[in-house]
């Protein structure tokens, strides 16, 4: 079915163009949700006459589009989760997660529009690209970090285990030079005894 899109959709096209789609996607989508119009002679006509306004419209929408890219990525979004061993999450960070936060910053966006590979299941900085518009991706900055009292307790520790194992080597080599000196020693006594 040939259609005229009233509206930006990802995939087909921007305000105005004239695409065919399958006929179900135009019914049961496209149509009923006002993002398109059937492409017949009069409604040709009419975009065509109206294509001005149209184009505002568009210009508009990007211009929008525009701005929430900017604030997107101007935002930070750290997130605490508790760390295992390695720097692995109990947990993942996940799209919904970053949809939630952005909510809670003023920032609607849908979740289906974070790009993420798969959910963040490790501490560290990581880059998300959120789909803002067509045309328009925004590269949002996620920062994953552990709760405080697993950095606290891996800080403890951390030196410890390697004071312990400073000590435990200098114990090694004190008593290899004990053992060494044991026998020397014992023979000295024997040759003073005799």
């Amino acid at each position: 079915m040939r259609i005229i899109l009233q509206e930006p959709v990802e995939h087909l096209g921007n305000i105005g163009d004239i695409v065919t789609v399958a006929d179900g996607y135009a019914r049961n989508y496209l149509l009923p949700t006002g993002r398109a119009i059937v492409a017949n002679e009069s409604n040709i006509k009419y975009v065509e006459h109206h294509l001005r306004g149209l184009e505002k419209k568009r210009l508009r929408v990007q211009a929008q589009g525009e701005v929430l890219r900017q604030r997107i990525e101007g935002l930070t979004l750290e997130f605490e989760r508790k760390v295992g061993d390695q720097g692995k999450l109990f947990g993942s960070v996940t799209a919904m997660d970053i949809a939630e936060k952005l909510a809670e910053k003023g920032v609607e966006v849908d979740r289906r529009k974070i790009e993420l590979d798969e959910a963040i299941k490790s501490v560290g900085d990581f880059t998300v690209r959120v789909k803002v518009q067509v045309g328009i991706v925004a590269e949002l900055k996620v920062v994953v970090v552990g709760d405080r009292d697993d950095i606290v307790l891996a800080a403890a520790e951390a030196p410890e285990t390697e004071e312990t194992e400073a000590a435990a080597e200098a114990g090694e080599e004190a008593a290899a030079e004990m053992a060494g000196k044991e026998p020397a020693a014992a023979a000295e006594a024997e040759s003073v005894e005799d």
